[in-house]
């Protein structure tokens, strides 16, 4: 089969579109003057001005926290909502996997505005708290849908095999059911963790005076020059690409020394 014409090019075209904007906030954020047109020379002072900035330092501090414990508590109750549903009746379920996609299906703007007015009429102050319930509610779903497949896929003799020999129903569940989903179970944190630190509409909405995360920071950074906004970006994109690295050559060397012990033995 013969490659068509200029498909290269297209590829070309689709990775320069994708990774040029953020090539030129890494670069620019060693820019010695704040021109974001115009490279000037080579400094470091945006990355001095962005640790010695007391409100960007707090704006990463509650992004980390929140999306650390919107990971941890969604991850939880999601895992124990997609089992129970496994369990329930046919009707039931699918009522309940319907419930499940509604949030993700609607548009976040309609959510946002949901939950704050859910708050507002609970006489709960916009802050921390409701930042950080927010970020639950819209995590829970997508932690469910990433179990849901990996339970469809196991089989159900385990758990009532695992019973039969002597476990209790809480020993089964973290014994036999959990490492069979385990895969599940870490994709959908992860998605959770990445959709909670990327969040901006919901945050806009939900948070109060003096609580803000990275997003809700940016956005009213951006009204004026700010490169020290480039700066954390770049270090944003450091983070993440340390992190692919990692996860990508960990498998790597667990291959290689699966199959030096093979050799050996």
């Amino acid at each position: 089969m013969k490659k068509k014409p200029f498909s290269k090019l297209y590829l070309a075209l689709i990775l320069l579109f994708l990774y040029l904007p953020i090539v030129y906030v890494v670069v620019f954020s060693f820019n010695e003057s704040k021109s974001l047109t115009h490279f000037t020379g080579f400094s470091l002072r945006w990355y001095e001005k962005m640790f010695e900035s007391q409100t960007m330092m707090d704006a990463v501090y509650y992004t980390i926290v929140i999306a650390v414990i919107a990971t941890v508590v969604s991850t939880i109750v999601g895992t124990i909502t997609a089992i129970g549903m496994s369990k329930s009746r046919k009707l039931i379920r699918e009522s309940i996997v319907q419930m499940n996609n509604l949030p993700m299906l609607n548009p976040e703007i309609v959510t946002a505005i949901g939950l704050m007015l859910f708050f507002t009429a609970l006489n709960i102050r916009l802050g921390f708290i409701t930042l950080l319930l927010a970020h639950i509610i819209f995590c829970i779903p997508y932690v469910v849908l990433s179990i849901m497949p990996k339970l469809r896929q196991l089989d159900d003799n385990l758990a009532e095999a695992a019973l039969d020999l002597g476990c209790t129903p809480f020993k089964a569940l973290y014994k036999v059911i959990i490492p069979q989903i385990l895969p599940g179970i870490v994709s959908g944190a992860l998605i959770a963790f990445t959709m909670s630190f990327d969040d901006f509409v919901i945050s806009y909405f939900v948070t109060g005076p003096g609580i803000n995360n990275i997003s809700t920071y940016v956005y009213t950074s951006v009204k004026r020059i700010d490169p020290t906004v480039n700066a954390l970006s770049a270090l944003i994109v450091l983070a993440i690409t340390i992190i692919l690295l990692i996860v990508n050559i960990l498998p790597l060397i667990k291959e290689r020394k699966t199959k030096r012990n093979e050799e050996t033995i």
